[in-house]
Protein backbone atom coordinates (compact mmCIF):
# COMPACT_ATOMS: atom_id res chain seq x y z
CA UNK A 1 0.00 0.00 0.00
CA UNK A 2 2.79 2.37 0.96
CA UNK A 3 4.71 1.51 -2.22
CA UNK A 4 1.59 2.15 -4.34
CA UNK A 5 1.05 5.58 -2.70
CA UNK A 6 4.71 6.50 -3.23
CA UNK A 7 4.48 5.47 -6.88
CA UNK A 8 1.35 7.58 -7.40
CA UNK A 9 3.05 10.57 -5.72
CA UNK A 10 6.09 10.16 -7.97
CA UNK A 11 3.84 9.97 -11.02
CA UNK A 12 2.07 13.22 -10.12
CA UNK A 13 5.38 14.94 -9.40
CA UNK A 14 6.63 13.93 -12.87
CA UNK A 15 3.39 15.17 -14.51
CA UNK A 16 3.56 18.49 -12.63
CA UNK A 17 7.25 18.93 -13.48
CA UNK A 18 6.50 18.20 -17.16
CA UNK A 19 3.75 20.84 -17.26
CA UNK A 20 6.06 23.31 -15.50
CA UNK A 21 8.84 22.71 -18.05
CA UNK A 22 6.38 23.08 -20.94
CA UNK A 23 5.03 26.33 -19.46
CA UNK A 24 8.55 27.73 -19.05
CA UNK A 25 9.46 26.83 -22.63
CA UNK A 26 6.29 28.43 -24.00
CA UNK A 27 6.77 31.56 -21.87
CA UNK A 28 10.43 31.79 -22.93
CA UNK A 29 9.43 31.41 -26.59
CA UNK A 30 6.78 34.12 -26.24
CA UNK A 31 9.37 36.44 -24.63
CA UNK A 32 11.82 35.87 -27.51
CA UNK A 33 9.02 36.51 -29.99
CA UNK A 34 8.18 39.88 -28.39
CA UNK A 35 11.88 40.89 -28.24
CA UNK A 36 12.39 40.10 -31.95
CA UNK A 37 9.13 41.84 -32.84
CA UNK A 38 10.22 45.00 -31.00
CA UNK A 39 13.62 44.87 -32.70
CA UNK A 40 11.94 44.61 -36.11
CA UNK A 41 9.76 47.60 -35.18
CA UNK A 42 12.91 49.61 -34.38
CA UNK A 43 14.43 48.60 -37.72
CA UNK A 44 11.31 49.75 -39.53
CA UNK A 45 11.39 53.09 -37.69
CA UNK A 46 14.97 53.54 -38.93
CA UNK A 47 13.84 52.50 -42.41
CA UNK A 48 11.03 55.12 -42.26
CA UNK A 49 13.51 57.84 -41.27
CA UNK A 50 15.80 56.79 -44.12
CA UNK A 51 12.81 56.98 -46.49
CA UNK A 52 12.00 60.49 -45.23
CA UNK A 53 15.62 61.55 -45.73
CA UNK A 54 15.61 60.29 -49.32
CA UNK A 55 12.27 61.97 -50.05
CA UNK A 56 13.71 65.33 -48.95
CA UNK A 57 17.24 64.80 -50.27
CA UNK A 58 18.97 67.24 -52.60
CA UNK A 59 22.36 67.17 -54.24
CA UNK A 60 24.07 68.25 -51.00
CA UNK A 61 22.42 65.56 -48.84
CA UNK A 62 24.53 62.59 -47.71
CA UNK A 63 22.41 59.56 -48.63
CA UNK A 64 25.03 56.90 -47.89
CA UNK A 65 23.55 55.97 -44.48
CA UNK A 66 19.90 55.78 -45.69
CA UNK A 67 20.95 53.61 -48.62
CA UNK A 68 22.90 51.34 -46.26
CA UNK A 69 19.80 50.98 -44.05
CA UNK A 70 17.79 50.02 -47.13
CA UNK A 71 20.33 47.43 -48.25
CA UNK A 72 20.49 45.83 -44.79
CA UNK A 73 16.82 44.86 -44.90
CA UNK A 74 16.71 41.57 -46.79
CA UNK A 75 13.96 39.72 -44.93
CA UNK A 76 11.15 42.08 -43.86
CA UNK A 77 8.46 42.69 -46.54
CA UNK A 78 7.50 46.38 -46.88
CA UNK A 79 4.82 48.33 -48.76
CA UNK A 80 4.82 52.14 -48.72
CA UNK A 81 1.55 53.88 -49.62
CA UNK A 82 0.50 57.46 -50.19
CA UNK A 83 -3.16 58.41 -50.51
CA UNK A 84 -4.01 54.65 -50.46
CA UNK A 85 -1.82 54.05 -53.52
CA UNK A 86 1.22 51.75 -53.42
CA UNK A 87 4.34 53.74 -54.28
CA UNK A 88 7.11 51.38 -53.14
CA UNK A 89 7.63 47.70 -52.27
CA UNK A 90 10.58 45.84 -50.71
CA UNK A 91 11.24 42.08 -50.37
CA UNK A 92 7.99 41.19 -52.15
CA UNK A 93 7.75 38.81 -55.09
CA UNK A 94 7.39 40.47 -58.51
CA UNK A 95 4.38 38.27 -59.34
CA UNK A 96 2.52 39.92 -56.44
CA UNK A 97 3.70 43.44 -57.18
CA UNK A 98 2.65 43.31 -60.85
CA UNK A 99 -0.81 41.92 -60.04
CA UNK A 100 -3.02 44.68 -58.60
CA UNK A 101 -5.44 42.30 -56.83
CA UNK A 102 -2.65 40.22 -55.30
CA UNK A 103 -0.82 43.38 -54.22
CA UNK A 104 -3.93 44.65 -52.42
CA UNK A 105 -4.45 41.27 -50.75
CA UNK A 106 -0.82 41.26 -49.61
CA UNK A 107 -1.21 44.79 -48.29
CA UNK A 108 -4.24 43.66 -46.24
CA UNK A 109 -2.14 40.86 -44.83
CA UNK A 110 0.61 43.29 -43.74
CA UNK A 111 -1.99 45.56 -42.14
CA UNK A 112 -3.19 42.64 -40.01
CA UNK A 113 0.34 41.80 -38.82
CA UNK A 114 1.65 45.16 -37.60
CA UNK A 115 0.58 48.74 -36.98
CA UNK A 116 1.74 51.07 -39.81
CA UNK A 117 4.49 53.65 -39.36
CA UNK A 118 3.46 57.13 -40.53
CA UNK A 119 6.14 59.11 -42.44
CA UNK A 120 5.59 62.89 -42.61
CA UNK A 121 8.22 63.63 -45.25
CA UNK A 122 7.04 67.28 -45.60
CA UNK A 123 4.59 69.18 -43.41
CA UNK A 124 1.06 68.04 -44.27
CA UNK A 125 2.15 65.20 -46.56
CA UNK A 126 2.18 61.63 -45.25
CA UNK A 127 3.18 58.19 -46.34
CA UNK A 128 2.27 54.94 -44.55
CA UNK A 129 4.84 52.17 -44.13
CA UNK A 130 3.31 48.73 -43.77
CA UNK A 131 5.56 45.81 -42.92
CA UNK A 132 5.18 42.10 -42.21
CA UNK A 133 6.98 39.64 -39.99
CA UNK A 134 10.28 38.27 -41.18
CA UNK A 135 10.64 34.56 -41.98
CA UNK A 136 12.52 34.05 -38.70
CA UNK A 137 9.73 35.67 -36.69
CA UNK A 138 7.08 33.58 -38.45
CA UNK A 139 9.00 30.40 -37.63
CA UNK A 140 9.30 31.51 -34.02
CA UNK A 141 5.55 32.21 -33.96
CA UNK A 142 4.69 28.65 -34.94
CA UNK A 143 7.40 27.07 -32.79
CA UNK A 144 5.15 26.76 -29.66
CA UNK A 145 2.47 25.01 -31.74
CA UNK A 146 5.03 22.56 -33.11
CA UNK A 147 6.42 22.07 -29.60
CA UNK A 148 2.97 21.30 -28.16
CA UNK A 149 2.28 18.84 -30.99
CA UNK A 150 5.60 17.09 -30.35
CA UNK A 151 4.84 16.91 -26.62
CA UNK A 152 1.33 15.54 -27.29
CA UNK A 153 2.80 12.94 -29.66
CA UNK A 154 5.47 12.01 -27.12
CA UNK A 155 2.80 11.80 -24.39
CA UNK A 156 0.67 9.53 -26.62
CA UNK A 157 3.68 7.27 -27.25
CA UNK A 158 4.47 7.10 -23.52
CA UNK A 159 0.82 6.37 -22.71
CA UNK A 160 0.65 3.68 -25.39
CA UNK A 161 3.87 2.12 -24.10
CA UNK A 162 2.62 2.25 -20.51
CA UNK A 163 -0.76 0.76 -21.51
CA UNK A 164 0.87 -1.99 -23.60
CA UNK A 165 3.24 -2.83 -20.75
CA UNK A 166 0.36 -2.92 -18.29
CA UNK A 167 -1.70 -5.15 -20.59
CA UNK A 168 1.28 -7.47 -21.13
CA UNK A 169 1.74 -7.74 -17.36
CA UNK A 170 -1.96 -8.46 -16.88
CA UNK A 171 -1.86 -11.08 -19.65
CA UNK A 172 1.09 -12.76 -17.97
CA UNK A 173 -0.75 -12.68 -14.65
CA UNK A 174 -3.90 -14.21 -16.15
CA UNK A 175 -1.88 -16.83 -18.01
CA UNK A 176 0.00 -17.70 -14.81
CA UNK A 177 -3.25 -17.96 -12.84
CA UNK A 178 -4.81 -20.13 -15.55
CA UNK A 179 -1.85 -22.51 -15.64
CA UNK A 180 -1.77 -22.67 -11.84
CA UNK A 181 -5.53 -23.43 -11.83
CA UNK A 182 -4.97 -26.25 -14.33
CA UNK A 183 -2.17 -27.59 -12.14
CA UNK A 184 -4.31 -27.43 -8.98
CA UNK A 185 -7.25 -29.20 -10.67
CA UNK A 186 -4.93 -31.94 -11.88
CA UNK A 187 -4.24 -33.36 -8.40
CA UNK A 188 -7.83 -34.10 -7.28
CA UNK A 189 -8.65 -35.16 -10.85
CA UNK A 190 -6.04 -37.92 -10.71
CA UNK A 191 -7.51 -38.99 -7.40
CA UNK A 192 -11.05 -39.10 -8.87
CA UNK A 193 -9.87 -41.34 -11.71
CA UNK A 194 -8.46 -43.72 -9.08
CA UNK A 195 -11.77 -43.70 -7.19
CA UNK A 196 -13.70 -44.53 -10.37
CA UNK A 197 -11.47 -47.54 -10.95
CA UNK A 198 -12.09 -48.60 -7.36
CA UNK A 199 -15.87 -48.28 -7.85
CA UNK A 200 -15.66 -50.43 -10.95
CA UNK A 201 -13.82 -53.13 -9.03
CA UNK A 202 -16.58 -53.01 -6.39
CA UNK A 203 -19.15 -53.75 -9.12
CA UNK A 204 -20.97 -50.42 -8.71
CA UNK A 205 -23.64 -49.81 -11.36
CA UNK A 206 -22.12 -49.17 -14.80
CA UNK A 207 -24.45 -46.24 -15.46
CA UNK A 208 -23.17 -44.50 -12.33
CA UNK A 209 -19.50 -44.88 -13.19
CA UNK A 210 -20.22 -43.92 -16.82
CA UNK A 211 -21.68 -40.55 -15.78
CA UNK A 212 -18.81 -39.93 -13.37
CA UNK A 213 -16.33 -40.73 -16.15
CA UNK A 214 -18.06 -38.22 -18.43
CA UNK A 215 -17.71 -35.50 -15.79
CA UNK A 216 -14.06 -36.46 -15.21
CA UNK A 217 -13.47 -36.23 -18.94
CA UNK A 218 -15.10 -32.78 -18.83
CA UNK A 219 -12.79 -31.70 -16.02
CA UNK A 220 -9.81 -32.95 -18.04
CA UNK A 221 -11.00 -30.81 -20.98
CA UNK A 222 -11.30 -27.75 -18.73
CA UNK A 223 -7.82 -28.40 -17.32
CA UNK A 224 -6.46 -28.72 -20.86
CA UNK A 225 -8.11 -25.41 -21.82
CA UNK A 226 -6.59 -23.49 -18.92
CA UNK A 227 -3.14 -25.00 -19.53
CA UNK A 228 -3.19 -23.64 -23.10
CA UNK A 229 -3.74 -19.99 -22.07
CA UNK A 230 -0.60 -17.94 -22.61
CA UNK A 231 1.04 -20.45 -24.94
CA UNK A 232 0.77 -21.02 -28.68
CA UNK A 233 -1.78 -23.83 -29.23
CA UNK A 234 -1.21 -26.64 -31.69
CA UNK A 235 -3.57 -26.38 -34.66
CA UNK A 236 -4.79 -29.42 -36.59
CA UNK A 237 -6.86 -29.89 -39.72
CA UNK A 238 -10.18 -30.99 -38.27
CA UNK A 239 -13.74 -31.31 -39.50
CA UNK A 240 -15.32 -28.22 -37.96
CA UNK A 241 -18.81 -29.69 -38.34
CA UNK A 242 -17.97 -32.77 -36.24
CA UNK A 243 -16.01 -30.73 -33.64
CA UNK A 244 -18.84 -28.20 -33.26
CA UNK A 245 -21.52 -30.91 -33.09
CA UNK A 246 -19.61 -32.71 -30.34
CA UNK A 247 -19.59 -29.59 -28.14
CA UNK A 248 -23.18 -28.80 -29.07
CA UNK A 249 -24.44 -32.30 -28.09
CA UNK A 250 -22.66 -32.14 -24.74
CA UNK A 251 -24.20 -28.76 -23.89
CA UNK A 252 -27.67 -29.74 -25.12
CA UNK A 253 -27.80 -32.72 -22.77
CA UNK A 254 -26.94 -30.58 -19.75
CA UNK A 255 -29.31 -27.65 -20.06
CA UNK A 256 -32.97 -27.20 -19.24
CA UNK A 257 -35.60 -28.80 -21.48
CA UNK A 258 -37.13 -25.31 -21.72
CA UNK A 259 -34.39 -24.49 -24.24
CA UNK A 260 -35.35 -25.59 -27.74
CA UNK A 261 -32.09 -26.52 -29.50
CA UNK A 262 -31.59 -26.80 -33.26
CA UNK A 263 -28.48 -27.62 -35.30
CA UNK A 264 -28.00 -27.16 -39.03
CA UNK A 265 -24.81 -27.91 -40.96
CA UNK A 266 -23.58 -29.35 -44.29
CA UNK A 267 -23.44 -33.15 -44.37
CA UNK A 268 -19.95 -33.23 -45.88
CA UNK A 269 -16.85 -32.50 -43.71
CA UNK A 270 -15.33 -29.03 -43.74
CA UNK A 271 -11.66 -28.98 -42.82
CA UNK A 272 -10.37 -26.04 -40.78
CA UNK A 273 -7.04 -25.55 -39.04
CA UNK A 274 -8.05 -25.37 -35.38
CA UNK A 275 -7.36 -26.55 -31.86
CA UNK A 276 -10.26 -28.84 -30.82
CA UNK A 277 -10.01 -28.00 -27.11
CA UNK A 278 -10.09 -24.23 -27.63
CA UNK A 279 -12.75 -24.48 -30.34
CA UNK A 280 -15.05 -26.37 -27.97
CA UNK A 281 -14.46 -23.55 -25.46
CA UNK A 282 -15.55 -21.02 -28.08
CA UNK A 283 -18.80 -22.89 -28.81
CA UNK A 284 -19.48 -23.38 -25.11
CA UNK A 285 -19.04 -19.66 -24.34
CA UNK A 286 -21.33 -18.62 -27.19
CA UNK A 287 -24.03 -21.14 -26.29
CA UNK A 288 -23.90 -20.30 -22.56
CA UNK A 289 -24.11 -16.57 -23.31
CA UNK A 290 -27.13 -17.20 -25.54
CA UNK A 291 -28.86 -19.25 -22.81
CA UNK A 292 -28.10 -16.56 -20.20
CA UNK A 293 -29.61 -13.93 -22.53
CA UNK A 294 -32.82 -16.01 -22.71
CA UNK A 295 -32.80 -16.59 -18.92
CA UNK A 296 -32.95 -20.34 -19.46
CA UNK A 297 -36.02 -20.37 -21.72
CA UNK A 298 -36.27 -19.90 -25.48
CA UNK A 299 -34.93 -21.09 -28.83
CA UNK A 300 -31.25 -21.57 -29.60
CA UNK A 301 -30.09 -22.27 -33.14
CA UNK A 302 -26.57 -23.16 -34.25
CA UNK A 303 -25.92 -23.08 -37.99
CA UNK A 304 -22.75 -23.79 -39.98
CA UNK A 305 -22.56 -22.47 -43.54
CA UNK A 306 -19.91 -22.18 -46.24
CA UNK A 307 -19.19 -18.97 -48.13
CA UNK A 308 -16.36 -19.18 -50.63
CA UNK A 309 -13.12 -19.95 -48.79
CA UNK A 310 -14.74 -19.27 -45.42
CA UNK A 311 -16.91 -21.23 -43.02
CA UNK A 312 -19.26 -19.38 -40.70
CA UNK A 313 -20.85 -20.50 -37.44
CA UNK A 314 -23.98 -18.59 -36.41
CA UNK A 315 -25.32 -18.91 -32.87
CA UNK A 316 -28.80 -17.37 -32.58
CA UNK A 317 -31.03 -16.91 -29.53
CA UNK A 318 -34.40 -15.38 -28.69
CA UNK A 319 -33.07 -13.46 -25.72
CA UNK A 320 -33.08 -9.84 -24.60
CA UNK A 321 -30.86 -8.57 -27.44
CA UNK A 322 -27.91 -6.17 -27.47
CA UNK A 323 -27.92 -2.44 -28.12
CA UNK A 324 -26.08 -1.48 -31.33
CA UNK A 325 -23.74 0.80 -29.37
CA UNK A 326 -22.52 -2.26 -27.43
CA UNK A 327 -21.71 -4.48 -30.44
CA UNK A 328 -17.97 -3.92 -29.97
CA UNK A 329 -17.79 -3.24 -26.23
CA UNK A 330 -19.20 -6.68 -25.32
CA UNK A 331 -15.83 -8.16 -26.36
CA UNK A 332 -13.88 -5.93 -23.98
CA UNK A 333 -12.52 -7.53 -20.77
CA UNK A 334 -14.74 -6.79 -17.78
CA UNK A 335 -17.82 -5.80 -19.81
CA UNK A 336 -20.93 -7.65 -18.61
CA UNK A 337 -24.66 -7.03 -18.41
CA UNK A 338 -25.12 -9.80 -15.81
CA UNK A 339 -25.40 -9.24 -12.08
CA UNK A 340 -22.85 -12.00 -11.63
CA UNK A 341 -19.81 -12.68 -13.75
CA UNK A 342 -16.37 -11.31 -14.55
CA UNK A 343 -17.10 -10.25 -18.13
CA UNK A 344 -14.27 -12.41 -19.51
CA UNK A 345 -16.20 -15.01 -21.57
CA UNK A 346 -16.56 -13.12 -24.86
CA UNK A 347 -13.19 -11.40 -24.42
CA UNK A 348 -11.53 -14.80 -24.11
CA UNK A 349 -13.60 -16.14 -27.02
CA UNK A 350 -12.46 -13.25 -29.23
CA UNK A 351 -8.84 -13.97 -28.36
CA UNK A 352 -9.24 -17.69 -29.13
CA UNK A 353 -10.92 -16.98 -32.47
CA UNK A 354 -8.83 -14.05 -33.71
CA UNK A 355 -5.38 -14.54 -32.17
CA UNK A 356 -5.11 -18.33 -32.09
CA UNK A 357 -7.24 -19.30 -35.10
CA UNK A 358 -6.88 -16.11 -37.24
CA UNK A 359 -10.66 -15.94 -37.61
CA UNK A 360 -13.20 -13.23 -36.84
CA UNK A 361 -16.08 -12.91 -34.39
CA UNK A 362 -18.84 -10.31 -34.38
CA UNK A 363 -22.45 -9.56 -33.57
CA UNK A 364 -24.13 -10.35 -36.89
CA UNK A 365 -27.42 -8.80 -35.85
CA UNK A 366 -29.44 -8.10 -32.72
CA UNK A 367 -32.81 -6.61 -31.78
CA UNK A 368 -33.83 -5.59 -28.30
CA UNK A 369 -36.42 -8.03 -26.99
CA UNK A 370 -36.13 -10.34 -30.02
CA UNK A 371 -32.69 -11.92 -29.86
CA UNK A 372 -29.11 -11.94 -31.11
CA UNK A 373 -27.01 -13.78 -33.68
CA UNK A 374 -23.27 -14.12 -33.04
CA UNK A 375 -21.08 -15.11 -35.98
CA UNK A 376 -17.66 -16.75 -35.99
CA UNK A 377 -15.76 -17.07 -39.29
CA UNK A 378 -12.75 -19.23 -40.17
CA UNK A 379 -10.72 -19.81 -43.30
CA UNK A 380 -11.16 -23.30 -44.70
CA UNK A 381 -8.07 -25.48 -44.88
CA UNK A 382 -6.47 -25.94 -48.32
CA UNK A 383 -6.23 -29.67 -47.73
CA UNK A 384 -8.96 -31.78 -49.30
Amino acid sequence: MQFSERRNTTRWVIIFASFLIISLILWNTYTFFQIFKNEERLKMNLWAKAQKTLNNADENTDVELPLQIFSNNTSIPIIVTENDSIINTVNIDDAIVKNERKAKDFLSKLKSENEPIVIEYVPGKFQNLYYGNSALLNKLKYYPVALVLIIVLFGALVYNFYRSTKMATQNKLWAGMAKETAHQIGTPLSSLIGWVELLKSENVGESTTFEIEKDIERLQTITDRFSKIGSEPKLENKDIVAETLQSYDYLQSRFSKQIEFSFKAPKSPILVSLNPTLHSWTIENLVKNAIDAMKGKGQLALEIEQEGDSVKINVSDTGSGIQKSQFKSIFEPGFTTKKRGWGLGLSLTKRIVEEYHKGTIKVLNSEIGKGTTMQVSFKKSNLV
